[in-house]
């Protein structure tokens, strides 16, 4: 069939349309396509319950070919917490030791009260170690007696009286438990006490303390006071020596040392010359023999 040139311009013509309308629609279903693909893809990113499905669905099937040494616990998978473990079946259902390290062994240092005072204190373990083996040991000994209350010669409970009079007769451990003396014996202690104040005179070399008591009499004695005495022993001077005196040579008092020592009496022989000197001087009848000797004023 022949076509003259008008036809053929018509025929172009379309045919050319035809092919515009094809190529617009398949435009049209890639669009459609693409635009489904992006959201379907959008829709599984949202819902991502979908990834930890297919997740499950592959450890199941590893786990029954045993192609993989995972382990996981089928009943925690349907739990809201997923748990995967890794190793051995037999390992991972062992729990794990504790974290607790034990007793540890004491340190060296012990923390001080404050940063900026003593933060640091060096410590003794060894003493620490004796100190706590002592107090163990304390603790498992018996308790000790305890002690009975005073009671009097007729048996009898003491009195508060009786008791500050006990108390009284001594001045207590801290002092050795000096006595109190007995009112009878007062005048005689007196006499050794002012020959121990005065020891100032028997030497004039040295220089001693005024007594708190002195010049008061009986009345300033002390409550509690004691007067000791040189007890011979076997030491320095054992056996007989020439320095040691014999008992007869002995005193009973410090008077009756003081005035039996030849040194002491002739200190205060001397003593006792200046003073007579000088009362001499100033005595009876020595004014007029003063006068006469000032040179007259005319």
């Amino acid at each position: 069939m022949s076509f003259t040139s008008a036809q053929k311009g018509k025929a172009r013509a379309s045919s050319t349309p035809s092919s515009s309308s094809a190529s617009s629609s398949s435009d049209s279903d890639s669009d459609v396509t693409s635009s489904s693909s992006e959201s379907e893809s959008e829709s599984e990113l949202e819902d991502p319950n979908k990834y930890l499905e297919l997740a499950r669905e592959n450890i199941r099937a590893k786990a029954a070919a045993g192609k993989d040494d995972t382990f996981v616990s089928l009943a925690e998978i349907d739990d809201e917490e997923d748990v995967i473990a890794l190793g051995d079946p037999e390992d991972v259902l062992q729990k794990l030791p504790p974290l607790d390290p034990g007793e540890l062994p004491d340190s060296y240092f012990a923390p001080g009260p404050s940063k900026r005072k003593d933060a640091r204190q060096a410590r003794d373990l060894d003493a620490a170690r004796t100190i706590s083996a002592a107090e163990k040991l304390q603790l498992g000994a018996p308790a000790p007696p305890v002690p009975s209350k005073p009671s009097g010669k007729d048996g009898k409970p003491l009195t508060k009286r009786e008791k500050k009079e006990m108390r009284e007769k001594t001045a207590g451990k801290d002092w050795f438990d000096l006595p109190a003396p007995r009112a009878v014996d007062l005048p005689r202690l007196y006499r050794e006490v002012e020959a121990l104040r005065m020891r100032n005179q028997l030497d004039p070399k040295r220089f001693y303390r005024k007594d708190e008591g002195e010049g008061k009499g009986i009345k300033g004695l002390p409550k509690h006071f004691a007067i000791g005495q040189i007890i011979p022993t076997s030491t320095p001077f054992g056996g007989n020596a020439a320095t040691d005196l014999p008992r007869a040579e002995r005193k009973r008092t410090l008077v009756d040392e003081l005035v039996d020592d030849a040194e002491t009496a002739r200190y205060a022989k001397r003593k006792f010359l200046d003073l007579q000197g000088q009362r001499a001087r100033n005595g009876r009848g020595t004014l007029h023999e003063r006068n006469k000797k000032r040179k007259p004023k005319w």
